[in-house]
């Protein structure tokens, strides 16, 4: 049982590496193959894999995992501009203050449950906003953001060479971080995550965040003090967040306070909840809709349509047009919407249900055929 386990861990650790790492070459046709999107597939990929941690196996709705991005992201510059600007001790430092910062408004949250929980960290990513906005400007530059600078000390590096005339940037052992490459490195820490992620769901602790999930009150009747179980998984789940964060620095050396805005926080809830809350794949399907909608789709235009349409007699073109021109360029919101809405009404546990429910109905299907024909 438990080597079955550990082969069918495999066999989804290679596909799912597969299928990551060959992401420029079958999202080309659908055109979301250039580095900047891949990245952004990537990078919140991983944010909406802790977020899941915490949300899909706790049932917890935090609106504050904003915070820990914003801080991931503050301490990967901040690290670029004292130390080096290679990007491991950008990310290390990043992990570990975001835990940090995660261990104490998790310690304070979670001494509430429910509505009262979910408010209290949107009281959190409000404050810390302000404080990176206003308060915090020596730390954070205020609403400029905090970006790279020529007289930057950048000690480690300077033990080894000598500044160049313009801004260096990131990179890994010499290796740029911009680019296709900048995605790879993405991609591989997007691997990474997952494997943790995939651990902790087989785990005995995923199993115990499953409980309380399902009845909190009957897990502490039994015994469990569920406390430490759920800050240990809003602290990982920041963590996540902390690494998504710096991902976003490295390739992109710089750091705002509006990556600590609620808003940042109800997109990754709105990733989790369209591609399925608390299933390993879901988030990331969540994750990939909007992107290409915020990308790809929002590109569309009349000019466009009228391209994609020009199979059509003209008068049914223009009307095509007509129609759908609403619901792309500027109103892939609307688009947006109207997809969440289905889902909410029709499949609560997000696409991963849908497919779900089309595997299940073909499996049935085919069973039932073929106990027919060996019944004749």
């Amino acid at each position: 049982m438990i080597l079955e386990k550990k082969r069918s861990d495999l066999v989804t650790m290679i596909l799912f590496s597969m299928v990551v790492l060959s992401m420029p070459i079958w999202l080309n046709p659908l055109g979301a193959n250039y580095p900047d999107l891949l990245q952004k597939f990537a990078i919140f990929g991983i944010f909406a894999i802790g977020y899941n941690i915490l949300f899909g196996l706790t049932g917890y709705l935090s609106f504050g995992h904003a915070i820990f991005l914003g801080v991931g992201s503050y301490t990967a510059v901040w690290s670029f501009k004292l130390l080096s600007m290679n990007v491991i001790p950008a990310v290390i430092s990043s992990v570990i203050l975001a835990g940090i910062v995660a261990a104490f408004v998790g310690f304070v949250s979670l001494r509430r449950s429910g509505i009262y929980f979910s408010i209290l960290t949107l009281a959190f990513a409000q404050m810390f906003y302000n404080l990176a906005y206003s308060v915090l400007t020596p730390i954070t530059n205020g609403e400029t953001g905090l970006q790279l600078a020529l007289e930057d000390p950048r000690v480690i590096d300077r033990l080894f060479s000598t500044a160049g005339e313009g801004l260096p940037s990131t990179e890994l052992f010499g290796l740029s971080m911009s680019g296709y490459s900048g995605f790879y490195f993405c991609a591989v820490m997007l691997i990474v995550a997952f494997y943790v992620s995939l651990k902790i769901f087989n785990s005995p602790f995923g199993l115990k965040l499953k409980a309380i999930k399902s009845n909190q009150h009957r897990m502490k009747y039994t015994g469990y003090n569920t406390r430490p179980y759920l800050l240990t998984a809003f602290i990982i789940s920041g963590m996540f967040a902390g690494l998504a964060g710096a991902l976003m620095a490295v390739t992109d050396p710089l750091a705002g306070a509006e990556r600590m805005q609620w808003t940042a926080s109800g997109e990754v809830v709105l990733m989790t909840i369209l591609g399925g809350v608390g299933t390993l794949y879901g988030p990331l399907l969540g994750v990939v809709i909007i992107k290409y909608l915020e990308n790809i789709f929002s590109a569309v235009n009349e000019a466009v349509l009228q391209t994609f349409f020009d199979f059509l007699p003209s008068w049914l073109q223009d009307t095509m047009v007509v129609i759908v021109s609403p619901f792309v360029g500027e109103g892939w919101h609307l688009t947006l919407g109207l997809m969440f809405m289905g889902i909410v009404i029709f499949l609560p546990g997000g696409i991963t249900e849908g497919f779900q429910k089309m595997k299940k109905r073909f499996f049935t299907k085919e069973n039932s055929e073929s106990s027919n024909q060996e019944g004749k």
